[in-house]
C-alpha cells in the first residue's frame, strides 16, 4: 500500500485531527466574539436576552418592559410602529419602526384572526 495516499489511515487520522483543532478554534472565536465590548456602539454583539425598553404610551413614560412584555403591548396595540422607545445604550428615543429588535418582536406577533 503506497502510503502517500489520501486514504491511507495515516492521512485520515490527520485530517480528522485537523478538523478537531479547526472546529475548536470555531468555538473558541465564537465565544470571544459573543463577550466582545464595542466601545461607543450599542454592543449588538451582545446577546440581548437581558434587554429592556421604555415606551411612550398615551403621552406618559412608562417602563422599563421587557421583551415578553413589548410583545404583549405590540399585541394589544399599546404599541406601534410610531411609538417613541428607548433602551440602554440609545442617546435619544427612537419610534418603534426604526429599531431592529422591535420589528423582530413585531414579525414574531401573530396577525388578527379574523374569521
Amino acid at each position: 500500500m503506497n502510503d502517500n495516499s489520501f486514504f491511507s489511515i495515516d492521512s485520515l487520522i490527520e485530517f480528522g485531527m485537523s478538523m478537531a483543532v479547526a472546529q475548536q478554534m470555531v468555538n473558541t472565536m465564537n465565544v470571544a466574539m459573543s463577550q466582545m465590548n464595542v466601545p461607543g456602539t450599542d454592543n449588538q454583539l451582545q446577546n440581548s436576552h437581558n434587554q429592556f425598553f421604555y415606551a411612550i404610551i398615551e403621552g406618559n413614560q412608562a417602563g422599563p418592559f421587557t421583551e415578553q412584555e413589548l410583545k404583549r403591548l405590540i399585541l394589544d396595540k399599546k404599541i406601534t410602529k410610531e411609538t417613541s422607545l428607548w433602551k440602554p445604550g440609545l442617546i435619544n428615543w427612537e419610534i418603534a419602526e426604526k429599531l431592529p429588535e422591535v420589528l423582530k418582536l413585531v414579525a414574531l406577533v401573530p396577525p388578527p384572526f379574523i374569521k
